[in-house]
């Protein structure tokens, strides 16, 4: 375990195993944030702290097991407190011994616990932590399993028993084509009435595109040995795809709470896999072999394959939607994560494409369901006023199809900016002590769509 000061510049101070004062120990109902970093393994740990926030302490206590995982989340918060423009002043008052768990529940140093790493434990640690009384805010996924499933679910309940906030974090929600598909799916002058659908043709289809090499925060994203395990990080089925599922539930049922139990129901799934040679697997982790626990899923001692990839096709409330994640290990130069997403309705198609011709960004594009429709450009028109009401600048051009969605730059901050907004939305319900009544029961379905989704693909292979 270790035990020393780090230097000035990195603004953090490492806790002593031997302290086990808890003197600065803040209760549930504090009025002041305090951030607690639970074991920090994925780099969105570091991105909630990006900025600052006003009612949230510049100290944030950090538990975690000695290692790579804490040292690269410190190197990033060092880089944002180091910065030249806007700098940050957070204090990382770091704990590192095998009990970091136990020391956080013991000593609550904080009231509101982060958690972005390892997925192995996170339902359990989710449950535990909130059974001691303390908020959480959590990456994606919370659940990658029917096992975690059922402790998130129980999770749910034990936060509304001791009156704390669980909360996952949807970043998706705030890109801002998304926004704009879901406002003009509200507007029936529009869209019309959301389609049904088949399982051939989906009302709804969400597809995203990543890869495992990329840019975070400007530098060269140094991956997790573990992050390329599925028992650890979860199938592909089960991570990128709680987004997706998330943004079918919020676009389609916007404020409406989601019964698990009776309105959502599995019609397929798939996964396969996505093969990592020894030299990329070096590249991106920066070790020389395989760990053990990769050697199951490793072919010819060489090429590791992940189950990295899945496709579902599901019914919510009767819609038929289909998700898809797809990832490979690097983007061709000049493109990069990519999302396409339609929506259908009986008078216009909602769609956002993020292509070659789109230049690899997101774009959102109304096209009429019928070409004869002679009224469709009038009434869109008069939508768009309503639009731009709360989206000041947003304009309309004509395409073959139809129309694009014009987007002034200012709106699209970048996901990494979308941490700091979930953030800060989440401080305004711990303000408020309340979450809107729809985002708990969704969160439920979300979990159980996705893990579902799992259960059946694995089942459809054994057939």
């Amino acid at each position: 375990m270790k035990q020393f000061l780090l230097p000035a510049a990195l603004l953090a101070t490492m806790i002593s195993c031997k302290n086990n004062e808890s003197g600065n120990s803040a209760t549930a109902d504090s009025s002041r944030i305090t951030l607690i970093t639970l074991d920090p393994g994925h780099f969105h740990a570091a991105l909630v702290q990006k900025e600052m926030y006003p009612d949230v302490d510049s100290n944030v206590y950090v538990y975690a097991p000695e290692g790579q995982d804490v040292d690269l989340h410190l190197k990033r918060i060092e880089s944002y407190n180091t910065r030249a423009e806007n700098p940050t002043h957070w204090k990382e008052n770091v704990y590192t011994g095998a009990d970091f768990f136990q020391k956080m529940i013991a000593e609550k140093k904080g009231n509101v616990v982060v958690m972005s790493g390892n997925n192995q434990k996170k339902a359990e640690y989710v449950l535990n932590t909130v059974d001691a009384g303390l908020n959480v805010l959590a990456d994606k996924p919370m659940a990658i399993d029917k096992a975690g499933f059922e402790l998130v679910k129980n999770a749910f309940a034990k936060a509304a028993e001791k009156n704390v906030l669980l909360y996952d974090i949807m970043t998706e929600r705030f890109e801002i084509n998304t926004q704009l598909q879901r406002e003009f799916s509200q507007i029936r002058e529009v869209f019309g009435d959301l389609e049904k659908g088949t399982p051939e043709n989906p009302a709804v289809t969400k597809e995203s595109v990543h890869y495992l090499y990329k840019l975070v925060s400007g530098s060269v994203l140094q991956r997790p040995a573990w992050f390329l395990d599925v028992t650890q990080q979860g199938e592909g089925i089960v991570d990128v795809t709680t987004h997706l599922v998330d943004l079918v539930q919020w676009e389609c049922f916007p404020d409406q709470a989601i019964d698990y139990q009776k309105d959502i129901e599995m019609v397929s799934a798939k996964r396969w896999t996505t093969p990592v040679t020894l030299s990329q697997f070096s590249e991106l982790t920066k070790q020389p072999a395989f760990p053990d626990y990769l050697k199951k899923d490793v072919k010819n001692d060489s090429i590791l394959n992940i189950y990295s990839n899945g496709s579902f096709n599901y019914k919510l409330r009767g819609v038929n939607a289909r998700v898809s994640v797809t990832w490979g290990y690097k983007a061709p130069a000049g493109t990069g994560d990519t999302h396409y997403s339609i929506m259908r309705g009986t008078r216009a198609n909602l769609i956002i494409r993020q292509g070659a011709e789109q230049k690899y960004k997101p774009v959102l594009y109304i096209e009429p369901a019928k070409k004869s429709d002679a009224g469709f450009e009038k009434d869109l028109t008069a939508a768009l006023a309503q639009v731009q009401a709360k989206y000041p600048g947003i304009e309309l051009t004509k395409t073959a199809a139809g129309w694009q969605v014009v987007i002034p730059e200012k709106y699209n901050t970048g996901h990494e900016a979308h941490f700091g907004q979930v953030m800060q939305r989440y401080l305004q319900f711990l303000k408020e002590k309340k979450m809107p009544a729809w985002e708990v029961p969704n969160m439920i379905a979300k979990y159980f769509t996705t893990t579902a989704a799992l259960e059946l693909a694995k089942k459809s292979e054994t057939k």
